[in-house]
């Protein structure tokens, strides 16, 4: 996989950390901020949608076209962190990795995970639960990396006042988005869950999303 695709298939690699929440990022709660604080990710415009979120979108087309019209970002609490670290915690330990491949014999498809999954469901899993506990979902973006290894990788970015917060099923600790080994290539808007934004500047393209609507030529 090249940093040239404009739609990346998302490749997961299948180990899952499992660990409990007290190994997560530090939480100070007299000051109630982490160790490195108020770190957001550039948007650049504009880009084509994952090809597992577009066959996503046609199996759960409400949650793909409902506009939230937001930019909003969670105001840390020490509730809301305990919230976010225990759904954390109790996906990564709950759906086992497996490959899209072996679980259904294609190479993406993006699903809410009931037992087993792939890092995007168990990104779409982490983002239902939060947001069944009341998180704006303007605030829950689905977000596709690349690894240390140059493989595609999904996470959940969660937009908050001390900076971009990424879940990570490769990762028991919620960590601050500049302290992952990720290179960031695109995610979710936060204006319309359908329309993605680059997180690249070599990768914006603006023709890619129009109308509210999934470009599915990809």
């Amino acid at each position: 996989m090249t940093r040239t695709i404009k739609a990346v298939i998302v490749s997961c690699g299948i180990a899952a950390g499992v660990a409990s929440s007290a190994q997560a990022v530090e939480w100070n709660n007299q000051s109630g901020r982490t160790s490195k604080a108020g770190m957001h990710l550039t948007v650049y415009g504009e880009t084509l949608p994952p090809i597992g979120y577009v066959q996503f979108c046609r199996d759960h087309s409400k949650e793909c076209r409902e506009a939230t019209g937001g930019q909003g970002r969670v105001v840390m609490t020490d509730q809301r962190w305990r919230e976010l670290t225990r759904i954390n915690d109790l996906v990564n330990s709950k759906i086992q990795p497996v490959t899209d491949q072996e679980l259904y014999n294609v190479p993406e498809h993006w699903t809410y995970p009931q037992a087993k999954g792939d890092c995007e469901d168990y990104v779409l899993l982490k983002k239902h639960y939060l947001a069944r506990l009341g998180w704006p979902k303007e605030a829950l973006l689905i977000t596709v990396v690349l690894d240390e290894q140059g493989a595609g990788h999904a996470v959940l970015t969660v937009a908050t006042d001390l900076g971009d917060l990424v879940l990570d099923n490769q990762n028991p600790r919620v960590l601050a988005w500049q302290d992952t080994p990720y290179h960031y290539i695109k995610r979710q808007s936060q204006a319309h869950p359908s329309r993605w934004v680059s997180l690249d500047p070599k990768h914006a393209a603006n023709r890619a999303v129009t109308s509210g609507r999934l470009n599915t030529k990809n």
